[in-house]
């Protein structure tokens, strides 16, 4: 059975660019470390705290998953677990003064490798082709969930 060209094409584009790291750098941070980063702190600049249950949901990965990273993070002096004043099973994660620092100089470096995509790209053709591949995933997922139903 063959399988259609155009759909090959689109997952090696899904895919190719799931591949690309634009945090990589001295700090070594995975793409998944980044973002539970990403994720603290967003809420700690709304002046919230996280719990790793919550950045399980957000990461779409296991809580287990998030222990380790976070485990991990906390040797490196990136994160640190704070217990709850009022629930003795609740540990919020909060970033270490170093690792808000690391974070803006990783976002300063992903800012500029998309202002040169950017740049060698052309903005308007950027910011077409997201639109056309954003309407060409919401196509895709009613057609999937259709077939779904269907079967």
């Amino acid at each position: 059975m063959e399988i259609n060209e155009h759909l090959i094409k689109l997952i090696g584009v899904a895919k190719g660019f799931g591949e690309l790291d634009f945090f990589a750098g001295k700090d070594d941070l995975t793409k998944t470390e980044f973002r539970l980063l990403q994720e603290v702190v967003i809420e700690q600049e709304k002046g919230n705290d996280i719990i790793s249950s919550a950045l399980a949901k957000r990461l779409g990965v296991t809580r287990s998953a998030v222990s380790q990273i976070v485990t991990k993070l906390e040797r490196e002096n990136i994160v640190r677990r704070v217990p709850s004043d009022f629930d003795r099973k609740i540990a919020y994660i909060r970033l270490s003064d170093y690792a808000k620092s690391m974070f803006v100089r990783q976002c300063e470096r992903a800012n500029a490798l998309m202002a040169e995509l950017e740049r060698q790209f052309g903005k308007k053709r950027l910011e077409n082709f997201i639109g056309e591949y954003d309407e060409l995933c919401k196509i895709a997922r009613k057609i999937a969930e259709k077939n779904k139903e269907e079967m």
